[in-house]
């Protein structure tokens, strides 16, 4: 009982904090406007405040809802480049601003964070987790898909065979919603290679299987934070975060690259800072 009201005095003071930093930036004109949480009719929903009405910062929660803040950021970036921007960052939008930097999407010196203690993640040392269970993996789910609960090792004991009809179950479940690709903070390409008629069929659902998430697991390679907002997001439990987590494992071993953390740019980079879906010849290979 008093360790339990400890905590809630912890939440109660760190929520006050918060507000007090939110109101005294937006005040002092620190940031033009701050991404945050507000609760309106009982739903926690992103907000953005403005310096033109700091007292409505008072009304900032910190709660156990996720959207991607920092993705919002960037639109507001684009059409805004003169504005500072405040976020309520947990960890995972930490590492998500620092993917978008290296990626050139926002400008570092035009952010402002107020930090949250977070998530545990193969990309963080550790973490104060505060809202992440482990998920409620079904009795079927478990003898013929993947059991998001388990660590990579676990899967890759799976002989190939299995391993695969294991992923092909998880992914034929798909009903191409784009909510992974749409709620996903490091998405930000102009033209999506998921809706180019050349490389992924149009109007069939499921999709193209496993092209659809093959082709968007080799995007997440050096840019997926392991925020698993895709993962929350996906109406049919395809345990999206584990792929990705498998796809950033490859990226780690043969580049040495730890994804959201790393201060050199991603070794995708290379591949320029613009991307096109414009078809070109092969270039000859001496």
């Amino acid at each position: 009982m008093g360790r339990a009201r400890d905590n809630a005095w912890q939440e109660v003071n760190k929520t006050m904090h918060l507000k007090t930093e939110a109101v005294t930036w937006l005040k002092e004109g620190r940031v033009d406007v701050l991404l945050g949480y507000k609760e309106v009719d009982g739903h926690s929903i992103p907000f953005c405040f403005q310096k033109e009405h700091p007292e409505e910062a008072e009304g900032l929660i910190a709660g156990t809802a996720r959207y991607p803040l920092e993705k919002m950021a960037a639109r507001i970036a684009e059409a805004h480049p003169e504005f500072t921007i405040g976020i309520l960052a947990r960890d995972c939008n930490q590492r998500a601003l620092h993917v978008l930097a290296l990626w050139n999407q926002i400008q570092p010196d035009k952010i402002r964070t107020l930090s949250l203690a977070c998530c545990p993640s193969t990309l963080k040392d550790h973490g104060d987790c505060t809202y992440l269970e482990p998920r409620k993996t079904g009795f079927y789910k478990r003898q013929a898909g993947i059991d998001g609960n388990l660590d990579l090792e676990a899967l890759e004991a799976y002989a190939p065979k299995e391993r695969f009809d294991r992923w092909m179950y998880e992914f034929q479940k798909c009903i191409k919603c784009y909510g992974c690709r749409n709620i996903c903070p490091v998405c930000f390409c102009e033209e999506c290679s998921l809706e180019h008629p050349d490389l992924i069929a149009t109007g069939a659902v499921p999709p193209e299987i496993p092209l659809f998430h093959l082709v968007r697991a080799v995007h997440m390679a050096g840019r997926c934070v392991d925020c698993g907002l895709c993962e929350d997001a996906c109406p049919m439990d395809i345990p999206l975060r584990t792929l990705y987590r498998k796809v950033n494992r490859i990226v780690r071993d043969v580049f040495d690259y730890q994804t959201g953390t790393c201060e050199e740019t991603s070794p995708f980079s290379a591949i320029g800072d613009g991307v096109t879906l414009e078809l070109k010849p092969l270039a000859r290979v001496a």
